[in-house]
């Protein structure tokens, strides 16, 4: 193999190593504008897509290591790589797919694993990472602190019972009082006069 093919191989197999999947779509009829705006769309998601030789890529993947998915590898190749995660991905290109009928998904590798272009459409329709990660953190956060919640219950119903208790003990007549006092004057019946006190003799 000459120099510069080796050094594509190489590359390609790099990239491949480091990324947690690959998606194989069909660049047939792709014009070099749609794939200016595929490349765009991927770029956020951190994940980018090249055309490549399927000879080169058959070799790339040898070289890294993964499943053999030559049956699939026909005609124009595209070949989406990235070290994010797949989902957003996925989800772009089927999105893509759909709206210039370009760009069909073939097979897919994520974690080393074949996957079906039904597989891959699958995997559009989940959250993101980041999305399902902050939905198991409050899940696993939601019974501690229910757990907290009961926990403190007890110790604040017993504070209650304490400062009952100690006003009991410190009542006699000084607390009733002051019972008395707070106590609300009588709302006269409807029509009765109203009553006033008598100031108390000197």
């Amino acid at each position: 193999m000459r120099p510069e093919k080796a050094h594509i191989v190489s590359d390609l197999s790099e990239k491949l190593t480091r990324s947690p999947f690959m998606l194989v779509t069909d660049y047939q009829r792709m014009k070099v504008d749609q794939f200016g705006e595929l490349r765009n769309r991927l770029f956020p998601v951190g994940a980018e897509v090249r055309v490549v030789k399927n000879s080169f890529l058959k070799r790339a993947m040898a070289d890294s290591g993964l499943p053999d998915v030559s049956d699939q590898l026909m005609g124009q190749t595209a070949v989406v790589t990235g070290e994010t995660d797949v989902a957003p991905v996925a989800k772009i290109l089927k999105t893509f797919a759909a709206e210039f009928k370009i760009a069909t998904l073939r097979v897919g590798l994520v974690d080393r694993a074949v996957l079906s272009t039904a597989d891959v459409e699958a995997l559009a329709e989940l959250p993101s990472r980041e999305i399902l990660l902050s939905q198991l953190l409050g899940l696993l956060l939601l019974p501690a602190t229910s757990l907290v919640r009961v926990l403190n219950e007890p110790a604040s119903a017993f504070a209650r019972l304490l400062k009952a208790k100690a006003e009991q003990s410190g009542g006699g007549e000084s607390s009733a009082n002051a019972a008395e006092a707070e106590a609300p004057a009588p709302i006269p019946a409807e029509g009765a006069e109203p009553q006033t006190a008598e100031p108390k003799a000197p």
